[in-house]
């Protein structure tokens, strides 16, 4: 006789949970979880019309959306001075464009700060806004700020609605390595960075992925993105619970790994609904996108590793206290996101997140989780720590060295 674990009934009853679950959600949350908010002009909408009409010499522009190696060879063939009078005359589209190059787009995006900076001082003080409104303005306005400091290399920067950006630290031109950090929900301008629970939200984390890895070996020519260029979710509510905002993303991600320079092998980070957006991403990702790392997932739109038809190695962890283990991993008519990364019968590498405390601790210093990426990001496998007491995550990388544990 079956037992009850492996029987008809426990089926039922995990798509009853999950059934719950989404009705909680939608009777707290609504059928969406972004919800209105105060939008200034799409100025990229507009800068996008005026590209169209707009030439060099008798030369069109190329389309926004035509492949990065046609927008890279246009570039490539205009001289210096045409480049910055596109990049001054079009901050938005040069910006956000895969295939310009990297150093005009971060000028491209210093100006579009700037301009955004300028127009929403005034509305802190707008007496048509409510508190709330003027709030808002002062926080936004405060982020351009700090974006626009010294030494900042933002990679993308469109201000419209809540807000997206890419920030990279270190030489991405010249990296050997490139580790892109790809955040979860909640994630938008204004939580790019934090000053408390600083790494937790995306800034912080490169930060300390950063330092963690130039740590580990210094002698390799790393760079890490802290990429918030994607539409989050707002909120645990039913956009997390479902993969339309991660199949966009997925559109954006790709591209950004499709176009970054040189021949650098790149290694994703993925957290939380990130590690959905990552998961439908996989099977369009370059070759040179080696290993895909997800932390604290609720699933990647798979039911195994191998059916995320990607070259990559797959690897998990979870925090013991991280509260994601609650969530039924498992779709439903497009609900969940399907089989627990950290589960056995999915077939990733699992590492050590000893230390990590919770769903939002995996980048803090002196944790394991982060010391694994590190290792990672780098290439050092010798020195990462399974979640296992034996080196099962290292199969087939190399022979049967010692590896450390947690």
């Amino acid at each position: 006789m079956p037992s009850f674990d492996s029987s008809p009934t426990l089926s039922v009853w995990r798509m009853l949970l999950a059934l719950a679950v989404v009705l909680v959600l939608l009777a707290t949350t609504g059928w969406t979880t972004i919800r209105p908010q105060h939008t200034p002009k799409d100025a990229r909408a507009q800068e996008l019309v005026d590209w169209a009409h707009d030439r060099i010499g008798r030369r069109a522009l190329p389309d926004p959306a035509a492949p990065a190696r046609t927008i890279a060879a246009f570039f490539a063939s205009l001289r210096p001075a045409e480049r910055v009078r596109l990049a001054e005359a079009h901050p938005l589209v040069v910006g956000n464009l895969d295939g310009v190059p990297v150093p005009l787009r971060y000028r491209a995006n210093r100006i579009s700060l700037a301009r955004a900076l300028a127009a929403e001082r005034p509305r802190a003080e707008d007496p048509r806004l409510t508190p709330d409104g003027h709030q808002e303005a002062r926080r936004r306005a405060d982020r351009f700020a700090s974006l626009l400091r010294p030494g900042r290399q933002i990679l993308a920067f469109d201000p419209s609605g809540s807000g997206r950006t890419a920030e990279v630290l270190g030489d991405l031109e010249h990296a050997r390595r490139v580790s892109v950090i790809v955040p979860g929900v909640d994630t938008n301008l204004l939580t790019f960075q934090k000053t408390a629970r600083r790494y937790s939200a995306p800034a912080g984390m490169a930060d300390s992925l950063y330092a963690a890895e130039r740590g580990t070996d210094p002698g390799v020519r790393t760079a890490v993105i802290a990429w918030a260029d994607y539409t989050a979710p707002v909120g645990v509510g039913i956009d997390a619970a479902m993969g339309r905002l991660a199949e966009d993303g997925a559109v954006r991600l790709v591209g950004l790994a499709s176009a970054l320079p040189g021949d650098a092998r790149v290694v994703l980070f993925c957290h939380s609904y990130g590690s959905v957006l990552c998961g439908v991403a996989a099977p369009r990702l370059p070759a040179r996108v080696t290993d895909v790392v997800v932390a604290g997932s609720p699933g990647m739109r798979a039911d195994r590793a191998v059916d995320l038809e990607t070259g990559a190695r797959v690897w998990a962890m979870r925090d013991a206290d991280d509260w994601i283990a609650d969530v039924p991993h498992l779709e439903l008519g497009g609900v969940g996101h399907g089989t627990d990364p950290v589960a056995p019968e999915f077939g990733a590498r699992l590492l050590s997140a000893a230390g990590a405390n919770g769903h939002a601790g995996y980048f803090e210093p002196g944790t394991r989780s982060l010391a694994n990426f590190a290792a990672l990001g780098v290439g050092a496998f010798r020195s990462l720590a399974c979640a296992g007491a034996d080196s099962a995550c290292l199969r087939g990388i190399f022979g049967p060295a010692p590896v450390r544990r947690a």
